[in-house]
């Protein structure tokens, strides 16, 4: 009886180990699939800005490190794709980029929001394939240190122009949100394709200031701004503020009731996923798998966080699985409150 038993254990050993076997050369083949794909090809990285402002800067060093992570070894080459406030960049990931995986790119933290929030985008957000971002941030409203508008007071009393890129943009969305739920004397001049024309141009005198440029562009490409006074911060567009802000307003200081704070939650939501990376939707699972790993290889990576603590780039990374849930949760926001969000980033209240 002992004997028959140990017949059917090393029958059944046999078996598990026949089984590890398959399941590892069957690994190991998805693996070669995989690297075969990216095998001497370039992989595209899409910047919806122009060169060197935050956006630009982040996806830079993301590209520099990236390819290594990616079986295959392929490069990766930034390409900026300005324009409509980097809804250009979305558009052409979400309807014409190629599904191999050889194009991914970033955009305005905004955009995702712009199909729930009618700014010119016809695409659902959650189909995109998430990689994750390079951190979270705030955004500020923040004006030159010539202007008149000096104190949160004076933006909401005073007549005030300020710079725009487009819409879907955080400056666009952020200035319509501030004029249609405040009822500040605000012009928009939009059209500026980034962060770096709208900083000379608030320089030059041309507007007051911007609301909707980050603090990380703010800290890491414009120190001196900070430094040296130069600008004044009047108010916070995100969920919470940030650590090294802690004495500047958030936008929801100035709410008179619960229906006002939801509609708020709505469009500043996005500030979580700050940097956000993706690939077009309806790529194969083996890819998909592949990028996202890869980033958050990348994110772990020793040199790319030497090299981003040098750039004095924040590096929180926030995972796709986290931009999928709070998408999802946006989504699900009722009728009611959405029209209300819809109107105050681009209609009339």
């Amino acid at each position: 009886m002992q004997d028959k038993i140990s017949r059917v254990a090393a029958r059944m050993t046999m078996g598990a180990l026949i089984a590890l076997g398959l399941a590892t050369a069957g690994a190991a083949k998805a693996d070669d699939t995989v690297a075969s794909n990216f095998k001497g090809r370039t992989v595209n990285m899409v910047i919806g800005y122009t060169v060197g402002g935050g956006y630009d800067l982040n996806a830079r060093l993301l590209a520099k490190y990236l390819g290594k992570h990616i079986p295959g070894d392929p490069y990766v080459t930034p390409q900026n794709m300005p324009g409509a406030g980097s809804l250009k960049a979305a558009k052409y990931l979400f309807s014409i980029a190629p599904k191999d995986g050889t194009a991914i790119g970033t955009f305005g933290r905004s955009i995702p929001l712009e199909p729930l929030l009618g700014g010119g985008a016809d695409f659902d957000a959650r189909k995109l394939t998430w990689l994750g971002s390079i951190t979270s941030d705030v955004s500020l409203c923040i004006t030159w240190q010539t202007s008149k508008i000096k104190t949160t007071q004076d933006l909401m009393t005073k007549p005030v122009k300020l710079a725009g890129q487009g819409a879907g943009s955080d400056p666009d969305v952020f200035t319509n949100t501030l004029k249609n739920l405040f009822n500040p004397k605000i012009k928009l001049v939009t059209g500026y394709p980034g962060s770096n024309e709208a900083g000379l141009a608030m320089e030059r005198g041309e507007v007051d200031g911007e609301c909707g440029v980050s603090w990380s562009t703010v800290s890491i490409t414009h120190p001196d701004w900070v430094k040296d006074h130069k600008i004044h911060i009047l108010i916070q567009m995100a969920l919470e503020r940030h650590p090294q802000l802690q004495n500047v307003p958030l936008v929801f200081d100035f709410a008179k009731d619960d229906e006002t704070k939801k509609v708020l939650k709505v469009i500043v939501a996005s500030q979580t996923f700050a940097r956000p990376f993706a690939a077009p939707p309806g790529m194969p699972a083996d890819i998909t798998a592949a990028l996202r790993k890869a980033f958050v290889d990348t994110m772990n990576d020793k040199d790319f966080l030497a090299e981003a603590d040098k750039l004095k780039l924040e590096v929180r990374p926030v995972s796709y699985q986290k931009i999928d849930e709070l998408l999802a949760d946006l989504y699900a926001t009722p009728p009611d409150i959405l029209a209300k969000a819809k109107a105050a980033v681009g209609g009339q209240m």
